[in-house]
């Protein structure tokens, strides 16, 4: 075997990957059509009358962390029901700005307190657990602090808690920036594939699903009964949602009801939250797959779960599909593999499968839904991009590897006249060695580009250039974000 044939087989293993896990798209719209009338119930005649734990964890917050209180003092419930623990592990000013914000609504008659560690151990789950130790409540509402929950977020999540089985109810995410620039936008599609389609579909088709982390509203008993916060994983949201459905408790997702988040807005800040999701999916994949295995729920529910906790693998086959996508050129126009090319073609159905996927994302909760499904190729571009940022985090995950919980930092940048220049959290930054691998494999792919268009091959020039321009510009920004902002 030569090494032309070696660069083949390699490359139609990785598409053969990534069409796998993009085909899945299809098997997401053909639930999302048959159970499509499969809403959750509610009970409308709910009295409310238990007391609920709202908990905040924070660490360095300081331009958002008082917003995060101001909204969640506004929630329309009886105060003497209400009780928030704001985590402050923050080893800034946020310290100081928290205890007077607290201070201050306690005189307004809420009982809040600030929960201080020594050690921030455990990070986030860390903290939870630390909150739930004394937590009065039979309920425990999260919000992170880039969120602001709406007034009616309690009175409409508890109608949902309609049976004793019930352990938690999320809310879909709604992004207060979306708008801000092109970043956000992309943003904004992406996720949007995850809160409106996996979600809602899962939901309604009796698969698990997991907590976000923020947004949604436990009952205290599943928390305990599943084993509580772990923090032997970067995602010990995703963590306790699996565990707690393998107890037997039942989820709700409500798509039509939201919580307003901000997204990021700077490239660096978004490539460590979603190297944080990303090693944080394989490391809980490696705990607990083995569990859904051993588990009695029925096979199509394992294989979804497969699914659900395996999908970041695909990330290094990504970038092993960019690098060779370049010798490719050149091999298709000096070797006899014609028949190889031709069959080739099978692999566009994961380009296919990915669009539809989106589109519906966009198409079910917009109404300038054709609007904003043309972001899809720059969101690919931008999957492409952030390929040698997640493949580092799918090795680690997979080596088990360990580091800590690094924060997505907060900029309070809303309106477009909002600006994330001379923040704090910004100036602290550095450029991530990724940044200049991407700027190189940049490099690399224009020559690709170039290839493309000497020897006409006009069906691999989009996928060249969506390679180009992913590691160009997921490599621009970061530079961009930490250099030219201070």
């Amino acid at each position: 075997m030569n090494v032309d044939e070696v660069v083949l087989l390699a490359y139609i293993f990785s598409l053969t990957i990534i069409l796998v896990f993009a085909s899945h798209g299809f098997i997401m719209l053909y639930y999302h059509n048959k159970y499509e009338k499969n809403n959750p119930r509610k009970n409308d005649d709910v009295l409310y009358d238990k007391k609920v734990t709202i908990q905040l964890p924070l660490y360095n917050e300081l331009y958002v962390s008082k917003r995060l209180i101001d909204s969640v003092c506004s929630i329309d419930y009886p105060k003497e029901l209400l009780e928030i623990q704001v985590l402050d592990d923050s080893t800034d000013e946020t310290v100081k700005l928290v205890a007077e914000v607290v201070k201050q609504k306690q005189h307004e008659g809420f009982d809040i307190k600030q929960i201080r560690r020594e050690i921030r151990s455990g990070f986030k789950a860390g903290a939870l657990k630390e909150g739930l130790k004394t937590a009065k409540g039979e309920y425990i509402a999260i919000f992170d602090a880039d969120f602001v929950p709406s007034p009616n977020f309690l009175k409409k999540t508890l109608t949902f808690f309609t049976d004793d089985n019930v352990g938690m109810v999320q809310t879909r995410w709604e992004h207060l920036n979306e708008d801000y620039s092109m970043l956000t936008k992309v943003q904004a599609l992406a996720l949007n594939g995850h809160f409106v389609i996996e979600q809602t579909v899962r939901n309604k088709a009796g698969f698990f699903i997991n907590f976000n982390g923020t947004g949604g509203i436990w009952k205290k008993d599943c928390i305990e009964d599943a084993g509580n916060w772990h923090a032997d994983t970067l995602t010990e949201d995703l963590d306790l949602s699996f565990r707690a459905q393998l107890k037997g408790w039942k989820f709700v997702y409500l798509r039509d009801y939201t919580t307003p988040a901000e997204l990021p807005s700077e490239m660096n800040a978004l490539k460590a939250q979603q190297f944080r999701w990303t090693k944080g999916a394989i490391e809980t994949a490696k705990k607990l797959l083995p569990a859904v295995w051993r588990s009695k729920i029925s096979l199509r529910v394992k294989l979804q779960s497969t699914f659900h906790l395996t999908n970041n693998i695909v990330f290094p086959f990504i970038l092993v599909a960019g690098i060779l996508n370049v010798p490719l050129i050149f091999i298709k126009n000096s070797g006899p593999y014609d028949n190889f090319f031709n069959f080739m073609a099978i692999f566009v159905t994961a380009f296919i499968s990915s669009f539809l996927f989106y589109l519906y994302a966009q198409k079910d909760v917009h109404t300038d839904w054709r609007k904003k499904i043309t972001l899809f190729p720059i969101f690919m571009a931008g999957s492409m991009g952030l390929a040698v940022n997640n493949t580092r985090a799918v090795v680690e995950g997979l080596m088990s590897r360990k580091s800590d919980f690094i924060r997505t930092p907060k900029f309070k940048v809303v309106e477009k006249k909002d600006t994330i220049i001379k923040n704090k959290y910004l100036a602290n930054m550095k450029v991530d060695a990724s940044a200049f691998v991407e700027l190189f494999l940049a490099a690399y792919c224009l020559i690709g580009v170039v290839a493309s268009i000497y020897f006409l091959e006009i069906a691999a020039l989009p996928f060249q250039l969506m390679f180009f321009l992913g590691f160009f510009l997921v490599s621009a920004l970061s530079f961009k974000h930490t250099i030219f902002n201070k």
